[in-house]
């Protein structure tokens, strides 16, 4: 009996987390924080013979009316794909009838996926308001050899997707800043994109912003629609550096004057911030910024990164 009982304890004991189950974005708390923390109660329960306290109460700290949790999964059925490039599509996920992701700025979310039965798990940004009920949308890209990206081929509408957070973020306070210069390559525009509306949305909030993003070519800009809407308030200025486009002359004319061609570099990071005092940089780039000057640079021009 003293055997069986062994061996049934061993049966509960919580699995070891594989690499692949990290999304690597530092997120408290992480799997593997998880893990710890569920193998230390599992060892205490075994200690005493009372299976009890493994079903313990994750949830007995402060909680609120937010469909998520940084430390259980929720599944949100996709609702809707639009396909804004070859390999880049938004995303839109349903919540429960006035739910809210409770975000703050910045902040993500890690997806779980599986794939020929390995788990794996990714950090990606809601591109939709901070204030969004109902709903909330991800813009992604996906890679040939990518593990998530081969799971996120898959979705169907109507699938259940699971995702558990928020996590990171950035303290962002009205009319703190005076200037502020985002600078995005690829769906490393996807954290900028609430904070742009969150500012417009906000009478009050003087802040001026430049957003510079880099893509390889006009046809590669993500939310096109977006940044000409938002780009009409005074306070917001959108720029484009096209790394792979050959000639301003193929651009719509709205475009022609606010677009680079070639690489972001000094000169023209110089030019776009000749005129202003005290400026504050927000850099995202992903999955490599290539087409983003160094911090090293930015300093250079007297920017605080």
């Amino acid at each position: 009996e003293e055997e069986e009982e062994e061996e049934d304890w061993l049966r509960l004991r919580p699995q070891d987390p594989l690499s692949s189950q990290c999304c690597g974005s530092g997120c408290r708390p992480c799997v593997f924080d998880t893990y710890e923390r569920d193998l230390e109660r599992w060892t205490r329960a075994r200690e005493s013979r009372d299976r009890s306290l493994l079903a313990e109460d994750r949830a007995a700290g402060p909680r609120n009316d937010t469909v998520l949790s940084t430390e259980s999964f929720s599944a949100f059925p996709l609702e809707s794909v639009e396909v804004l490039t070859s390999d880049t599509c938004l995303y839109r996920f349903k919540l429960p009838t006035g739910g809210s992701l409770g975000l703050g700025l910045g902040q993500h979310l890690v997806l779980r996926g599986a794939v020929e039965g390995l788990e794996v798990q990714r950090a990606y940004t809601p591109i939709s308001p901070v204030s969004a009920e109902g709903y909330c949308e991800f813009l992604i890209k996906v890679y040939t050899e990518g593990l998530m990206s081969h799971y996120i081929q898959t979705w169907k509408e109507g699938d259940l997707v699971q995702w558990r957070g928020p996590f990171g973020g950035f303290l962002y306070k009205p009319n703190t800043y005076g200037q502020l210069l985002m600078i995005a390559s690829g769906t490393g525009i996807a954290p900028m994109i609430p904070l742009i509306q969150h500012i417009t949305d906000d009478k009050e909030d003087e802040t001026s912003v430049t957003l510079v993003g880099c893509f390889r070519t006009y046809k590669d800009i993500y939310m096109r629609s977006f940044l000409q809407e938002q780009s009409r308030f005074w306070n917001i200025t959108t720029y484009f550096v096209l790394s792979e486009e050959e000639n301003l002359d193929s651009l719509p004319w709205s475009y022609r004057e606010k677009t680079h061609l070639g690489r972001l570099n000094l000169e023209v990071l110089k030019a776009l911030v000749k005129c202003w005092t005290t400026t504050t940089v927000l850099k995202s780039a992903k999955p490599k910024p290539k087409h983003v000057i160094q911090d090293r640079h930015l300093h250079s021009v007297s920017l605080c990164v």
